[in-house]
């Protein structure tokens, strides 16, 4: 489930990807895709995280990342085919709600492992480099 949850929130930030180049905005594409792989190297503690204490196969962790990383690529390609404001914001909307259903699950998890400490910790540090990954891409004009 978490797997899927990244997976929608990844691909809205494909669209974002596509619809930046499929205007034209090659460097904002480029800086997205850096900020984007950046900030997406952690999501898969997120997917491996409430298997703790057991050992998935290889296959089974490839699939979760196809799952969770797959829509990137995906969104990429449609959103390089059109260009709409309103679809836009629909996946940006359901990439949110994904989010928020993912930090759900991890306090499920850090409240079973008695480390909720440390999951609001892992919050706000990951919060903390989104937005500084955010601000990097103001900065450079994207």
């Amino acid at each position: 489930m978490i797997a899927t949850g990244l997976g929608l929130h990844n691909f809205s930030e494909g669209l974002a990807i596509g619809q930046s180049a499929v205007q034209g905005q090659i460097a904002l594409a480029s800086l997205l895709i850096i900020g984007f792989g950046l900030h997406n190297a952690t999501e898969g503690f997120g997917i491996v995280g409430p298997l703790a204490g057991t050992r998935p196969s290889w296959g089974f962790l490839g699939l979760m990342g196809l799952v969770g990383g797959g829509p990137t690529f995906l969104g990429t390609i449609l959103g390089y085919s059109f260009v709409s404001q309103r679809i836009s914001i629909l996946f940006l909307a359901l990439a949110a709600g994904a989010i928020l259903f993912v930090i759900g699950e991890l306090y499920h998890v850090a409240r079973r492992a008695g480390l909720k400490q440390a999951a609001t910790w892992g919050l706000l540090v990951g919060f903390f480099l989104a937005y500084g990954t955010e601000l990097v891409l103001e900065m450079s004009g994207a």
